[in-house]
């Protein structure tokens, strides 16, 4: 059982280029430090007293502590727990406190980090390059016309690119999540680092069937943005982050137009709210269980899956892919 677990789900890499969701910024106040684990790695991320949000590795040069557990902010550094060396946000040592001198070299991997959205996202990238590209301003976020985030979380057995892909595989919305008419997607042609997507949507209400339309907007695996408009205007910010090789942080960020009232706003909210989260709900022990197949027998009837596959290469190195390729018919004998 436990080297079937070893084995690679998918033929692709685990881990793409790209910014991630990391926490919400009304999380981390001034001051506190914050132990996480991502990308099968371990981080701090911390606040500084004057406000100044940083993400390190997580663990000292000096003897390995763990700067998450027990580490404290001084100022604008964070000190280790465990010999109370202090380093900066730039992952530079600042301070021994029983040394007459600082030891060359002893700094820590720095991350890059950006609050925006209301959201910290970390970029990432296997070869350690610079940022490619950034998230962009949701206005929606900023306005006193629309409401705070209604938050939803899940910790889910999958690849950030077979939940992406979900949103181009139009039929299984008729025959996972019961939709009386199936949408039919407009791809706009895909640019890295963005795909967009529209489509017509009709939602049952309770006053009979309400058309709207359904704009999606991803940048990259990690972040993307939908907006529905129809009975209310309600748009939805989706960030999917890898935890290790078998799992994801799935976080759902929801906010509605308060056009009708604010009270009556945050009523449609909660209704919308539940539904998005009792169709992931419905997706998740699939995406949990299923294989992928790296050649699937399409119909007509089916999304552009092609398209988004071909999008998605972007966001791994060759050799990355080819490597994650070469384990997998390794571990299965074959591509499927």
């Amino acid at each position: 059982m436990n080297e079937q677990r070893k084995k690679p789900r998918f033929p692709f890499p685990r881990y793409p280029r790209g910014w991630f969701q990391i926490a919400y910024s009304d999380e981390v106040e001034s001051g506190s430090v914050h132990p996480l684990h991502y990308f099968g790695r371990d981080f701090v991320l911390f606040r500084t007293e004057s406000g100044e949000l940083s993400l390190l590795d997580a663990f000292c040069p000096h003897l390995g502590a763990h700067l998450g557990y027990g580490g404290h902010v001084e100022g604008e550094s964070i000190r280790c727990p465990f010999h109370a060396w202090e380093f900066g946000g730039d992952g530079r040592c600042t301070k021994v406190p029983y040394a007459r001198r600082i030891p060359n070299k002893s700094s820590i991997k720095t991350h890059h980090v950006r609050e925006i959205n209301g959201l910290i996202m970390m970029w990432f990238d296997i070869d350690g390059a610079e940022p490619s590209f950034e998230i962009p301003e949701i206005p929606e976020t900023n306005l006193e016309e629309w409401t705070p985030f209604a938050k939803r979380r899940w910790k889910i057995r999958t690849h950030n690119q077979e939940m992406a892909e979900n949103v181009v595989d139009i039929a299984h919305f008729r025959y996972v999540h019961g939709m009386k008419i199936v949408p039919q997607p407009h791809l706009i042609e895909p640019n890295y680092p963005v795909l967009k997507m529209e489509t017509k949507t009709i939602m049952e209400t309770p006053a009979g069937d309400v058309e709207g339309i359904l704009s999606v907007e991803a940048h990259g695996f990690g972040f993307s943005t939908s907006r529905f408009t129809g009975l209310v205007r309600t748009t939805v910010i989706a960030s999917v982050t890898p935890i290790d090789d078998e799992y994801v942080d799935v976080r759902f960020s929801f906010t509605v137009h308060k056009g009708q009232g604010d009270s009556i706003a945050r009523g449609i909210g909660k209704a919308f709210t539940a539904e998005i989260a009792r169709q992931l709900e419905e997706d998740k022990p699939i995406w949990e269980h299923k294989t992928y197949f790296e050649k699937p027998m399409l119909c007509d009837g089916d999304g552009p899956v092609g398209a988004f596959r071909r999008w998605c290469r972007n966001f791994y190195p060759e050799w990355y892919i080819e490597q994650a390729a070469r384990e997998y018919r390794e571990a299965h004998g074959t591509i499927a």
